[in-house]
């Protein structure tokens, strides 16, 4: 589901214009980590003629565990970067932490559209037949009051159980392009198990790294009966509209231009990073 942005918000800071080196102004995206990479595939997907770039906070990594205070400093420091470095025509927040705890923040700061990411809540309950929804999520997400008024909401009838895992974020972004899909079906098992014996018969990913991990989750949710619910389409589409007729308009570009992934933090890039760029069709552009 994606969060509603202002539409009036218009690119009117310097430097905030058309590039100067030729290359068309792209659409970012932006997370601790490689957490909100499939939101941009899904995004691609639908609009495939856009430039798409890609930043992952490394050095602020992870923001699920950080006060509000940190997070806020951290996300509005990477959008700062990403539209001198850059100058993206609107900004994703691909990280339901940092949408939940600071999207506010930054439409008051910078005078461009943006896009969060929130768990799919409404979603879920219209899906949900015994009312009972589990959300996973960071604990950041789970004890905050964005999914509480979500729950009020949209699943006030619902009895939603919401757990935090940690453990989870940090296995995908640091170990699971090294796992076999055997090894990845046992970690998820365990996340699976913690929501089984509690009835519920839809389960909301709320944290974006989560959806690396989809296939496993949807087989073993599958043989549950519980649906799997996440917001790419919503975010996806919510893009769509922002950008309008100038989205229209690029569809017929010949061609494209290398979209980029950049890290934050002085240290060497990973070969992990590498290998998620490579995954996801983007260009290991370096530190941000």
């Amino acid at each position: 589901m994606a969060d509603p942005s202002r539409d009036s918000r218009t690119a009117s800071r310097p430097g905030l214009g058309g590039r100067r080196d030729g290359r068309r102004r792209p659409v970012a995206f932006l997370d601790s980590g490689i957490g909100g990479l499939p939101y941009l595939a899904s995004t691609r997907t639908l609009l495939p003629r856009e430039r798409y770039v890609y930043a992952v906070d490394r050095a602020n990594f992870p923001y699920g565990e950080k006060s509000v205070a940190q997070v806020v400093s951290a996300i509005s420091g990477l959008a700062e970067r990403m539209i001198e470095c850059e100058h993206p025509r609107l900004i994703v927040v691909a990280c339901n932490t940092a949408s939940v705890v600071a999207l506010s923040h930054l439409r008051e700061t910078f005078p461009l559209p943006f896009v969060g990411v929130v768990p799919a809540v409404k979603p879920a309950a219209a899906l949900s037949r015994r009312r009972r929804v589990g959300v996973l999520a960071t604990r950041r997400t789970v004890e905050g009051d964005y999914l509480r008024s979500l729950i009020h909401d949209h699943a006030a009838d619902c009895t939603v159980v919401s757990l935090p895992a940690a453990e989870l974020v940090e296995f995908v972004e640091s170990a699971m392009e090294k796992c076999t899909p055997e090894e990845k079906t046992t970690r998820v098992r365990a996340e699976v198990e913690r929501f089984r014996d509690a009835g519920i018969d839809a389960l909301v990913l709320g944290c974006t790294h989560f959806l690396h991990l989809e296939p496993e989750f949807r087989h073993l949710l599958d043989e549950e009966g519980i649906a799997l619910v996440d917001s790419r389409e919503g975010v996806a589409r919510q893009v769509q509209r922002l950008l309008g007729e100038r989205a229209q308009a690029d569809s017929g570009i010949e061609g494209r231009e290398t979209d980029a992934l950049y890290v934050t933090g002085a240290a060497a890039i990973e070969e992990r990073y590498r290998y998620f760029a490579s995954t996801f069709g983007l260009h290991l552009a370096g530190s941000i």
